[in-house]
């Protein structure tokens, strides 16, 4: 059953399992109106397009007609024409128009479309069968008077799983030359539990102790340490069993011209360049050329450790010749959840209802507590 962790393709076990949950798929500020772009997410392809009005549609990759890619097209109004013989479709994959036509027989013609959401600046899919539960919400980061809040995304050539099993202690280690400035030595004790809506795990060192909540499937809710502080939601999705969508929201506790400050400070730009620049550099790391303690470029270092050590693991990770010890809590509550609903799936059997906690989960701006180790 390990062997199917790592595969999310149309008809595999976890891929079924998947797609019973939503996803962000792209940032809201990424498609402009009136703009079509192709999207691949768990092996499939799709098209992403904004109305001319605003709404935004998810429909499959290929026109019904000689099967080109619709992305190509133009967006008219709230439909999307065809770039190869003008076909036109409505956000619901509906055939509307046939130009060349003498006897248009559009309403035989439909494609599938997808249920899509937009929150917190991130568009969201779902790619499931039936109606779609509803998509959770997260008011933790609705509160514009805790700071200012901004998307992120990257790309990462590995596995989901090089990802989600990412874990506190990696932190000592991977992030070594950040951890000295936040007074960090020793390696923390880690405690995990399932929970209504994944786990939970706490990590307590000489320093203090901080926690940070999985849900299920495939997102972190934690905080950002360094300065300044804030909190953080993360999704890993795949867009195929060898590449990773890193996709969420970043809340700072700044405000007014501090934030402006911050903002302009550490703006990215492009976020596929900064991708690309720190893929690249992570590849001269484990091909050898580079050791990570020359990479120079501060504003790269962190995600260029996370990179050598996920994707260093290859792809897809071999799981099942891994040999897990206590340090790995979060991985094994994660692992055994996760098995435990394909099991369920692949019997028939219900799965289980993630729910959201009834209130807020305010990580506040520092939660770590004196604690004796």
């Amino acid at each position: 059953m390990l062997s199917e962790l790592t595969r999310t393709g149309p008809g595999t076990l976890n891929g079924r399992f998947m797609r019973t949950f939503w996803h962000p798929i792209a940032r809201v500020k990424d498609l402009p109106a009136g703009r079509a772009k192709p999207l691949r997410i768990m092996g499939e392809d799709f098209t992403l397009y904004r109305g001319e009005g605003g709404a935004v549609h998810l429909l499959a990759f290929r026109c019904a007609h000689r099967g080109t890619q619709l992305s190509t097209g133009w967006v008219e109004g709230d439909d999307l024409r065809c770039f190869y013989h003008g076909w036109k479709y409505d956000g619901s994959g509906q055939c509307v128009e046939q130009p060349a036509e003498p006897e248009p027989f559009c309403a035989r013609i439909k494609i599938r479309s997808y249920p899509v959401e937009e929150y917190l600046g991130l568009i969201f899919g779902y790619f499931g069968e039936g109606d779609p539960p509803p998509l959770m919400r997260y008011t933790e980061f609705e509160d514009e008077s805790r700071g200012y809040t901004d998307t992120i995304t990257s790309t990462t050539p590995c596995n989901l799983f090089n990802i989600v099993d990412n874990d506190p202690i990696h932190i000592y280690f991977v992030h070594s030359t950040f951890n000295a400035s936040q007074g960090r030595a020793d390696i923390p004790r880690v405690s995990c539990e399932e929970t209504d809506f994944g786990y939970i795990a706490t990590a307590a060192d000489s320093v203090g102790s901080w926690i940070y909540n999985c849900y299920m499937p495939n997102m972190v809710h934690g905080r950002r340490d360094g300065s300044p502080k804030g909190e953080a939601i993360q999704w890993r999705v795949p867009i195929d069993d060898e590449n990773v969508l890193n996709i969420g929201v970043n809340l700072i506790y700044l405000y007014g011209d501090e934030a402006d400050a911050y903002r302009a400070r550490t703006n990215r730009g492009n976020p596929a360049e900064f991708s690309r620049r720190v893929n690249e550099v992570g590849q001269r790391v484990l091909a050898g050329d580079l050791h990570i303690s020359e990479v120079d470029d501060r504003s790269l270092l962190f995600n260029v450790q996370d990179y050598t050590a996920q994707v260093g693991c290859g792809s897809p990770v071999d799981l099942a010749h891994q040999h897990l010890g206590r340090e790995d809590a979060t991985a094994t509550i994660l692992r055994g959840m996760w098995i435990r609903e394909l099991n369920a799936l692949a019997a028939g059997r219900p799965l289980k209802r993630w729910t959201r906690p009834s209130e807020p989960m305010y990580l506040g701006n520092d939660e770590r507590v004196p604690i004796s180790v």
